[in-house]
């Protein structure tokens, strides 16, 4: 003001004190916050399928799927056999637990680990939109949506039973392929550290580990 200039935000007006000429400003703010969101989502929708797609398939863009990832699927099977668990959301959440939700959910919101990148809080929002909606998707449970749910629920709310069908015929993919022998896996693994050996400093891992040790020891 002091400037003359009066700046305005795409805010609820919260502090006006006619009530009806406040609730019609929030309804016209709402109502360009959808419209953006909308098309926003249109823009990206492309992106997320081609993401979704390429994740919840064993053949990633022409790459045979990881000899772990069948190993671990099955072994998360054999355990159920042995103890009896015969309930299939049970097993489907358990592989939901063990590969997208802890290793890739933490890639999509968090793609400076992988990229040399900077996230600002603004791209932050707009990737844990779409973390959510790939969390939803790999749930057994049906998720209950109202008018008051949050708009990240809301935006993909339509999409998300076409993507739990790409997540269970994954799993059930997976189960197909033959299985993969203890001789096979160590084999791979064996492989992996040759490949890889060169890559990593295990003397500066060490010390990272150590000086975490050393500052935590009597929790540890």
């Amino acid at each position: 003001l002091e400037s003359g200039v009066k700046v305005w935000h795409l805010v609820k007006n919260h502090d006006h004190g006619d009530q009806k000429e406040g609730d019609r400003g929030s309804k016209m703010v709402s109502e360009i916050y959808l419209t953006r969101l909308l098309a926003t989502k249109g823009t990206l929708q492309k992106f997320v399928d081609d993401l979704f797609e390429t994740l919840f398939s064993t053949v990633h863009r022409g790459s045979a799927l990881p000899l772990a990832i069948k190993y671990m699927f099955d072994f998360l099977d054999e355990q159920a056999d042995k103890h009896g668990i015969h309930d299939t959301d049970v097993r489907h959440t358990w592989k939901s637990n063990c590969l997208p939700l802890r290793f890739w959910v933490n890639v999509i919101k968090n793609p400076q680990f992988v990229f040399d990148i900077h996230k600002g809080s603004i791209t932050d929002a707009c990737l844990s939109v779409v973390a959510q909606t790939f969390m939803d998707s790999c749930s057994t449970s049906e998720h209950r949506l109202g008018k008051d749910s949050p708009s990240n629920k809301l935006l993909y709310a339509k999409d998300i039973p076409s993507y739990k069908s790409w997540v269970e015929r994954y799993y059930a993919d997976i189960a197909k392929l033959p299985a993969i022998s203890d001789q096979d896996m160590n084999a791979y693994l064996a492989e992996q550290s040759r490949l890889h050996a060169v890559e990593f400093n295990m003397l500066s891992a060490l010390n990272e580990i150590y000086s975490y040790v050393s500052k935590y020891s009597e929790e540890v």
